[in-house]
C-alpha cells in the first residue's frame, strides 16, 4: 500500500519525538515540542515536565535534585547533545515541508506537539497563519518562551 501524506506526517512528528525522548533517555512524564516555519526560518525547540517540573532542555538535572540537592539520575545536557537533538528535529520539520510541497498541502506556521510519555499519547495544535513574521517585535524564540510559562503556570 502506498503512504499517504498524513502517512509521512505523522512519522516524522513521531521521529521528533524519538529524538526528544532519546535525548532524556527515556526519563520523562511530558515533551513539548515546538516547530516554526515562516518564509525561510525553520525553528525547532523543547522543553520537558520531568518529576513534575516544567523544565527547558539544558535545566534537566535541576528536576531531578532530591530534597538534600544530590542527583539520582544525571542527565547528558551538554552542548553538542542539544546541538544534535535541535539539528534532527529541524531536519524532520524540512521533511514535512518537502513533503507539503510534494502533495500540495499547506505547511503548517506552527506545530506544537505534547507528548504524555506514560500514556503513549501525541497530541498536536496547528497553525497556518504568519505567527511572528508581520510583527516587529516577535521572534520565534519568543513564542517558544510564551508557551512554556503557559505550561509551566498550568503546572503549578
Amino acid at each position: 500500500m502506498e503512504k499517504v501524506f498524513e502517512d509521512y506526517f505523522s512519522e516524522y512528528q513521531s521521529d521528533m519525538v524519538a529524538i526528544c525522548l532519546e535525548y532524556v533517555d527515556n526519563k520523562a512524564d511530558d515533551i513539548y515540542i515546538y516547530c516554526s516555519y515562516e518564509p525561510k526560518m525553520y525553528v525547532f525547540d523543547v522543553f520537558y515536565k520531568i518529576n513534575g517540573k516544567i523544565v527547558h532542555k539544558h535545566q534537566l538535572n535541576e528536576a531531578i535534585k532530591n530534597s538534600e540537592g544530590q542527583h539520582n539520575v544525571v542527565y547528558d545536557v551538554s552542548r553538542e547533545r542539544q546541538k544534535a537533538t535541535l539539528r534532527i528535529g529541524n531536519e524532520n520539520l524540512k521533511l514535512i515541508h518537502k513533503k507539503c510541497e510534494e502533495f500540495n498541502k499547506e505547511m503548517p506556521t506552527e506545530i506544537k506537539l505534547h507528548y504524555n510519555v506514560k500514556q503513549n499519547s501525541l497530541k498536536g495544535q496547528y497553525k497556518y497563519d504568519l505567527v511572528y513574521s508581520n510583527d516587529d517585535e516577535l521572534l520565534p524564540d519568543d513564542i517558544f518562551d510564551i508557551w512554556f510559562e503557559d505550561v509551566k503556570q498550568r503546572n503549578l
